[in-house]
């Protein structure tokens, strides 16, 4: 095969065969990830809604978000770690530290950031991110004990200033946006991951200040209700559909931000279908 990439046509010298082995969790061409393993796994939950930079307001309503989400996924038998308001450097330290630690009984991890964001970049207390300073500590490479195994990153933060107008409904309450404005075989290191954002590249994502976040009240619900019964691929294909017709904006003193709607964004890596399964 010819390679894409500008000055790749090297040779291939044995001496420099620096692969990380891993052992696969499943067969080869297995349609399902095993979810059998003795722990579900670790949910890491960052929790920002203080900032100490001027511009980024109090969080309200993300509290609720954070209570929801750890009692869906708890009932999904994960063990649930929730951090609150972290600067970027406990962040990366506690991310690294479990990152280095051995999965090799647990079918998966997820790790959920609720913040403050803009295109390309989340907010920790302190300063900007790029979310890649995250999950690149879990690719197969870094993180062997997870390698052939699903790597799950729900963001709820918006993604720029954009905003998405839409049908008329009635909802109740204020909203306020997340903006400062088999055989041995190879894996790509960046496989079976799963990244969800709670909105498009460019735009805004909503938070009731009340109720939470549009993107993870509608997360719990399918997780709740239909956590065991559905594929992750499908319960995010339902959580898409309740964001996109249940909810609307509702801030009629701001007329340019009022009666706006919004719609999540899945980027997928996975290489097989995940359903959260009962464990034995």
């Amino acid at each position: 095969d010819v390679n894409d990439a500008l000055g790749s046509r090297k040779a291939y010298d044995p001496a420099f065969d620096h692969r990380i082995r891993a052992r696969m969790p499943v067969d080869r061409y297995a349609a399902e990830y095993n979810m059998e393993h003795k722990r579900r796994g670790l949910a890491l939950i960052f929790n920002h809604e203080n900032f100490d930079v001027p511009q980024l307001k109090a969080r309200a309503g993300t509290n609720v978000d954070c209570e929801n989400l750890s009692t869906a996924l708890k009932a999904l038998d994960f063990e649930v770690h929730v951090y609150k308001d972290l600067k970027l450097r406990d962040l990366q330290k506690e991310v690294e530290r479990v990152a280095q630690m051995d999965h090799s009984d647990a079918d998966c991890i997820l790790v959920t950031i609720l913040s403050h964001g803009e295109l390309g970049y989340l907010y920790a207390k302190d300063c900007q991110y790029k979310l890649d300073v995250i999950w690149s500590f879990f690719t197969a490479n870094h993180c062997p004990s997870l390698a052939g195994k699903p790597k799950l990153f729900f963001i709820q933060a918006c993604q720029g200033d954009q905003l998405d107008g839409g049908v008329v409904l009635t909802p109740k309450d204020r909203t306020e946006t997340d903006s400062s404005s088999s055989m041995t075989f190879k894996i790509p290191t960046h496989a079976d991951f799963l990244i969800a954002y709670s909105t498009i590249p460019g735009f805004y994502s909503w938070r009731n200040t009340q109720k939470g976040s549009w993107f993870m009240q509608s997360l719990c619900h399918e997780l709740s209700q239909h956590g065991r019964k559905y594929d992750i691929l499908t319960l995010l294909t339902f959580v898409a559909q309740r964001v996109a017709y249940d909810f609307e904006s509702n801030t009629p003193d701001i007329p340019m931000m009022h009666q706006q709607k919004q719609i999540p964004c899945v980027t997928t890596m996975l290489t097989r279908l995940l359903r959260f399964g009962d464990k034995k």
